[in-house]
């Protein structure tokens, strides 16, 4: 193998402990890339997309949110966590790919609500590039059709049913992702009726959005139902100071079969989506 990958545990400023994959590349590229993971998906989903980046040269390191996977230690019920501190999350992973190799260009990858997380991690400056995949406002207004009313129940109907019998969200009965730590699930539900979403709960200048200056490749694809056009446009536009490259890709176009919300990190996409990564952060870093 080109690579060798090492667990490690981490503490954040929350003082809490979160597992860290890091993925060495036997050849550096002086690159480190970092993925922040969707709501409720475990690190290892981006496994196969963090080892061929690995053997590209660069250094990928992935992580579990408190409260997912191997981020929890205890029962779920008792984790107290909340969105914010999800964002320290992602903040403790940049400080420490930076500290680990001060000289690397820095890029961070978000995947649905890790680049919502963009807007609460105070050390976003850090970065050289960000590339953010189906990332959005999740108010569901931003969403057509069937979409819509599944936003609307989620919202309205699932979490605030749900939660209280539980303790959490139940999210693997329900046959939707990981089980949410139940202050998660009840910020982000606050967020998800709210017409200007997490701008609803933070004054604009509380927030980080418009400390990325570097470039950011913003992507999405059509028949997406967790995210829609109009919802991954809301969150560019909040990328207010940044050098941003929105692209809405069509499977058609590109001759691939559909993308969606989960597939970009699926290995089928290894020759078209992957390299068109590749090439991307070639040309800016």
């Amino acid at each position: 193998m080109n690579y060798s990958v090492k667990t490690i545990s981490l503490k954040t400023r929350s003082n809490h402990h979160i597992g860290v994959s890091v993925y060495h590349p036997k050849h550096s590229n002086n690159k480190s890339l970092i993925i922040s993971s969707a709501t409720g998906v475990l690190q290892k989903y981006y496994s196969r997309f963090a080892s061929h980046f690995s053997t590209l040269g660069f250094t990928v390191y992935t992580f579990d949110y408190y409260g997912i996977g191997s981020s929890n230690s205890k029962n779920i019920k008792h984790i107290t966590a909340n969105l914010d501190d999800w964002a320290l999350d992602q903040t403790a992973v940049l400080k420490l790919a930076k500290q680990t190799h001060p000289e690397h260009k820095l890029i961070l990858i978000t995947h649905s609500i890790g680049g919502q997380l963009i807007g609460l991690n105070p050390e976003i400056k850090l970065v050289d590039a960000i590339i953010t995949i189906g990332s959005q406002t999740g108010y569901w207004k931003y969403f057509n059709g069937f979409s819509r009313f599944r936003m609307f129940m989620f919202w309205y109907a699932l979490i605030p049913f749900f939660t209280p019998i539980f303790g959490y969200f139940p999210a693997k009965k329900l046959g939707l992702f990981e089980n949410i730590p139940k202050q998660v699930v009840y910020q982000w539900r606050k967020w998800g009726i709210h017409p200007d979403y997490m701008f609803g709960q933070y004054n604009s200048s509380k927030l980080h959005f418009n400390s990325v200056t570097c470039k950011v490749l913003i992507i999405s694809f059509p028949r997406d139902v967790f995210a829609s056009k109009a919802s991954v446009d809301w969150l560019a536009s909040k990328f207010t100071k940044a050098q941003v490259d929105r692209r809405h890709l069509i499977p058609e176009e590109l001759n691939i079969k559909d993308v969606k919300h989960f597939g970009y990190f699926k290995k089928d996409y290894k020759e078209s989506l992957w390299k068109m990564t590749e090439y991307w952060i070639k040309d800016i870093c």
